[in-house]
């Protein structure tokens, strides 16, 4: 293990909100590596945000330039790599037992090279047991060196010996780094990386880094292309999309943003995820100013209970978040909302659950994630008495899922006989007969119609609501 480079999780609770030098540089090909995957193919399994679906078409971008071909086929692959999430602990002990499975797949083939990336390789405990348990795992690397990707296999072919490189840095904004986007219809697009919000229950801020935005006109030409190339919709991601621009001295960085990218004339712009701390009333305005800034946000609120939302250091009060919400209301009414809940945070009683139950019959929320908590290992939240029973933690998720599947159906009433404009996304998952999309209010639509292609925005007529979708068929005339 020795002459392997560990992540160091000690140090990343030490590291500074903001640090002096931010490495930003332009992503290069070693010429070495420019024809490895020719006659080769890659796999990669994605767990996780859409940070890290993001990451994964990084990582196809950079290993397609390097002329690998793509399959589905973990046994015709000759690299697997595992892009995985560390938010939950049942993530990663389902990233684990996939994992396991590939033990007897590696002796079959024994060139093949399974990589472990991801927020989980940013975990020290985690890579210490990938490196004692799992001999099949030939590669790990973090969040922090995705472009160092092609070196990596280099020294693989060459050297055939197992590589542990994970940094545990600030930082740093590589551009210009290939893509191979999942969807010809959309596409998400960095516009900064980390977080400094050190929620107590969130490893993020120790796997992702500290808070470092993108040069707007470095997110400007990426918007451009994808235009070029014809996709319809841009998803802006970001762990706290308000805090754009903080790092690079703009003192209203995001909601500048938004409008640049608004005046590009893209036809849909949505961004993932708000900071209910960090909202501000300039980005409302800009809201409420531009059509192609889809009229749906999500504003995770974690708890309904102030006392709660104190230990897990969110930095807001209930009321302050219904204040937001009933602002966003007023200037946009047509707004739809979804969430963030967790169910059973150390110490949350009966009277803190029913706030959180409060908070929903308040806002009537279109859709919530809802969890139950999961302490991460050295996150302050994990030192906290958890008191709650799994029994009681399930209870109440069911409760509050039920409440939440009441007002979904209910919201989504609201839309039945009527028209709604959905970006076709292709043939629907259970029924390759029925196409889907989604509207502008961000609502899952399935319907039918002729001569509809991916890519095309179409007016849908809603003849049957579900909880969480609506059905329908092209209207044509």
């Amino acid at each position: 293990m020795e002459n392997y480079k560990l992540p160091n999780h000690r140090a990343e609770q030490k590291r500074t909100r903001q640090p002096e030098n931010i490495l930003r540089d332009r992503f290069s090909m070693p010429a070495e590596a420019l024809h490895l995957g020719k006659g080769r193919k890659y796999c990669i399994h994605t767990f996780g945000c859409q940070a890290n679906v993001r990451d994964s078409e990084t990582m196809a971008g950079i290993l397609e330039k390097m002329e690998f071909a793509e399959t589905d086929n973990d046994a015709e692959a000759d690299v697997v790599i595992f892009n995985t999430c560390a938010i939950r602990k049942a993530a990663e002990d389902h990233v684990l037992g996939q994992i396991g499975e590939f033990k007897s797949l590696k002796k079959e083939y024994p060139e093949k090279i399974i990589a472990l990336c991801g927020c989980m390789a940013q975990e020290d405990e985690t890579v210490d047991r990938i490196i004692r348990t799992y001999p099949q795992v030939d590669l790990v690397f973090g969040t922090h060196n995705i472009n160092v990707l092609p070196s990596f296999l280099v020294r693989m072919y060459k050297d055939h010996r197992r590589i542990v490189e994970v940094e545990s840095i600030e930082g740093e904004v590589i551009e210009d780094l290939p893509v191979s986007r999942s969807s010809s219809s959309k596409g998400f697009v960095n516009i900064m990386y980390g977080c400094n919000k050190f929620c107590t229950y969130c490893i993020v801020p120790y796997t992702r880094g500290v808070e470092r935005s993108r040069m707007p006109e470095e997110i400007l030409k990426e918007i451009h292309k994808m235009m070029d190339e014809g996709r319809k919709e841009v998803i802006l991601l970001g762990q706290n999309v308000n805090a754009y621009g903080k790092d690079l001295g703009m003192e209203d960085g995001f909601a500048e943003l938004l409008e640049s990218i608004a005046e590009t004339g893209i036809p849909r712009i949505r961004f993932y995820t708000s900071h209910p701390r960090d909202y501000s009333a300039s980005v409302i305005d800009v809201m409420h100013r531009y059509s192609n800034i889809m009229r749906s946000l999500h504003l995770p609120v974690q708890s309904g209970s102030n006392e709660v939302l104190k230990r897990m250091g969110r930095g807001y009060t209930v009321e302050q978040y219904k204040e937001l919400f009933d602002a966003l209301k007023r200037s946009i009414p047509d707004i739809t909302f979804t969430t963030d809940l967790i169910v059973g945070f150390p110490s949350e009683t009966d009277e803190q659950f029913q706030m959180t139950l409060d908070l929903v019959d308040y806002c009537q929320f279109d859709l919530a994630y809802t969890f139950i908590y999961s302490p991460r290992q050295k996150t302050p939240a994990a030192a906290m008495k958890d008191d709650v029973s799994m029994e009681v933690k399930n209870e109440r998720l069911q409760e509050l899922n039920r409440r939440i599947t009441r007002y979904a159906k209910l919201n989504n009433e609201a839309f039945m006989h009527k028209t709604v404009k959905v970006l076709c996304e292709g043939p629907s998952k259970k029924n390759p007969d029925v196409l889907c999309g989604y509207s502008e209010e961000n609502k899952l639509v399935n319907f039918t119609g002729s001569g509809v292609n991916e890519g095309d925005i179409v007016p849908v007529y809603i003849d049957t609501v579900r909880s969480f979708s609506l059905d329908g068929h092209v209207q044509t005339d």
